[in-house]
């Protein structure tokens, strides 16, 4: 079936709109973004992207919603790819701080970024937030419970290697720290080899 010439360029556009957006917001944060910004830096027409999202929050909405797909395509569809067990979950942590260290958004996680600046507001957007925040979680004790013969709890493990990744990124982002990634991954990998015991 052919596609709509309109159409597709309208996708085109939304999906340049999205990029952008999240790329201010890792930076800037979601209060960042505004409708005339982005037109003026993607020279569109404000009634344009106006036309794509209606409001400010449908816009913010449709950015976390971006991110998260990019967030998804980088980090965990290439875990995916390994059996579930230890090697997924390496290759799972591997890639977050990966997507952090090479700036898949300029200014680091991105949910990181947004999570710090909607953790105590209320409505849709900090629900969005949260609920991403949450699967993120939820995936990490998951997967860690896939590991056979663990010597300790799924979710206290889970909490410890993702704040492990999250320091990090914030002492690389916020401290232009050379070597925060390289002390990541020893902790990460020493807390892995605690939690199953290997010599």
């Amino acid at each position: 079936m052919k596609v709509d010439g309109r159409v597709e360029r309208g996708e085109q556009t939304r999906r340049q709109i999205l990029l952008r957006a999240a790329e201010i917001a890792s930076v800037e944060g979601l209060e960042g973004l505004s409708i005339g910004r982005l037109a003026t830096e993607l020279e569109v027409s404000k009634s344009g992207v106006f036309a794509h999202f209606g409001s400010k929050e449908e816009l913010q909405l449709a950015t976390i919603r971006a991110a998260a797909k990019i967030f998804a395509t980088r980090v965990v569809e290439p875990a995916s790819t390994a059996p579930p067990g230890l090697a997924r979950l390496e290759l799972l942590l591997a890639g977050w701080l990966e997507y952090s260290e090479r700036r898949t958004f300029p200014g680091g996680c991105f949910f990181y970024a947004v999570q710090a600046e909607f953790d105590a507001r209320h409505g849709r957007v900090r629900d969005t937030v949260a609920e991403y925040g949450r699967r993120w979680n939820d995936l990490v004790r998951t997967t860690i419970e896939d590991v056979p013969d663990l010597a300790v709890d799924p979710a206290q493990l889970a909490f410890e290697l993702i704040a492990f990744l999250e320091m990090a990124n914030v002492q690389s982002v916020l401290h232009d720290d050379p070597d925060a990634y390289t002390r990541a991954r020893t902790a990460v990998r020493s807390a892995l080899e605690r939690a199953t015991r290997r010599p």
